[in-house]
């Protein structure tokens, strides 16, 4: 029977109310849209042993955040790269040379099924992610996977369930969990040196804005740069967040006004409710001429923790008019976050090698996409917006086939425009915005992951 999770907080199963895969490392058992049970699926046997000593690992895509992991692989103790593939092979090869790699290819799938790979790591293009995670799970590999999971949520949905069906391991790469500095910052809160977070800023400016050809069909500056805030805001907090108010616009590149969604903004706030009050706020922009800017700062009940920018020395002059850094704060993403890159990948294969929970879920990746999509849907529609309200629509005749109920989208859009301006004022947070009813108990079964649509009790 159908119970509630009561081991997972409240606004877990707010933010995922249509969730129920109940499984097992090899089997499904859960219901079809229709409500009645489903019999058991039994996933193929997993070939896969854990050798002694290091990881073999594949790497898809060589590109500059391939080569990136790679790097960080070859460096990696617990990791040996076994083979790397690339759509232009060229690229694959001169990759695997720089770093001894033995082995090279043009497809994918000759890594995913390579006898000696163990673990794959992800760093394609976005759209092929989705098809990349089934195939590992399919060939029982553990999953490594740049964010994010897919471009979709019921694709992501369907690339989690494959990866626990399969009892594989999937991580989602967000790697700035593993920047020092924002290590800092969250190990201070868990130490409780500020006492309990009260209050969160994150910031983050890109140096120039990406051409225009990168920004149609980037998904937005919500799912493209603010995401990673988002999820920020959520491992700094340590808890399930509740609601959120964004607001996009135009200020750098005109050009990209035309463009549908979030994808004609360039800059963006964003406000998060957390539990009891606390609450983050976030700002992000596509152009910041001094340079590559990421803080975070998180008020406490004892006190107070922010970071700086990162430099590429620790230089500074001093002079009759300047005092300040001889140098502007690394101007590429990929120099500022280099350690994190690696540790991301250290932690990976310490959680293999010692069959360890995955340091960043797939789970996380939903949340951070979930997030994402909610506060896309709240600066189109100028109101706050809870987060259960985004996995609502998806519905799934099984674990591995989901899709948006378009018409279920198209009605509650219509029912919050028909509310709008009647539940403003005193029921919103900080007095704007709808305010939803109150909270659904959602039945779901323990341990669970996917995306049937079931009735609240």
């Amino acid at each position: 029977s159908w119970i509630v999770t009561r081991s997972m907080r409240p606004v877990v199963a707010a933010l995922l109310p249509a969730l129920a895969l109940a499984y097992t490392p090899s089997s499904f058992l859960g219901q079809n849209t229709n409500g009645r049970a489903m019999t058991r699926r039994t996933a193929a046997p997993s070939a896969l042993v854990m050798r002694e000593g290091p990881i073999g690992v594949g790497v898809i895509g060589a590109g500059r955040i391939g080569v990136v992991h790679l790097e960080a692989l070859a460096s990696c103790p617990d990791a040996r790269p076994v083979i790397i593939s690339n759509p232009t092979v060229s690229k694959a090869e001169a990759a695997a040379k720089k770093f001894n790699v033995p082995n090279w290819t043009g497809d994918d799938m000759e890594v995913i099924n390579h006898p000696d790979v163990e673990a794959v790591w992800i760093c394609s293009p976005s759209s092929f992610h989705a098809d990349q995670i089934k195939a590992c799970a399919a060939a029982g590999k553990h999953v490594f996977c740049e964010k994010p999971i897919a471009t979709d949520l019921p694709e992501t949905i369907e690339a989690i369930n494959a990866c626990k069906i399969a009892d594989v391991k999937l991580m989602t790469a967000l790697q700035r969990r593993f920047d020092p500095n924002f290590a800092r910052v969250r190990e201070a809160i868990t130490n409780n040196e500020i006492g309990s977070p009260i209050v969160a800023k994150l910031c983050s400016r890109d140096p120039a804005p990406p051409p225009f050809s990168y920004v149609e069909g980037s998904g937005g500056i919500f799912k493209d740069m603010a995401v990673h805030d988002l999820d920020m805001s959520r491992f700094l907090m340590g808890e399930e967040p509740e609601a959120i108010l964004a607001y996009g616009a135009c200020m750098i590149d005109k050009e990209i006004e035309k463009l549908p969604g979030a994808e004609a903004y360039d800059t963006a706030s964003v406000i998060i409710k957390y539990p009891g009050g606390k609450h983050a706020f976030i700002d992000v922009c596509r152009q910041a001429p001094y340079g590559y800017d990421q803080r975070a700062e998180v008020l406490g009940t004892k006190g107070m923790i922010q970071t700086d920018n990162m430099y590429p020395n620790t230089a500074r002059v001093y002079t009759n008019s300047f005092t300040g850094n001889a140098d502007m704060p690394y101007d590429f993403f990929m120099s500022r976050y280099k350690e994190a890159y690696i540790r991301e990948s250290e932690a990976f294969c310490k959680a293999l090698v010692n069959d360890e929970p995955s340091p960043c879920s797939g789970e996380d990746g939903l949340f951070a996409l979930i997030m994402a999509i909610a506060a896309e849907k709240s600066a189109a529609e100028g109101r706050w917006v809870q987060f259960s309200e985004i996995p609502e629509t998806v519905v799934c005749t099984d674990p591995l086939n989901c899709q948006i109920d378009y018409a279920r989208a198209d009605a509650e859009e219509e029912g919050s425009e028909d509310a709008e301006g009647s539940e403003k004022s005193s029921n919103g947070f900080f007095g704007w915005g709808k305010k939803k009813g109150k909270d659904k108990k959602i039945r779901i079964r323990a341990g669970c992951l996917a995306a049937h649509r079931l009735k609240a009790t």
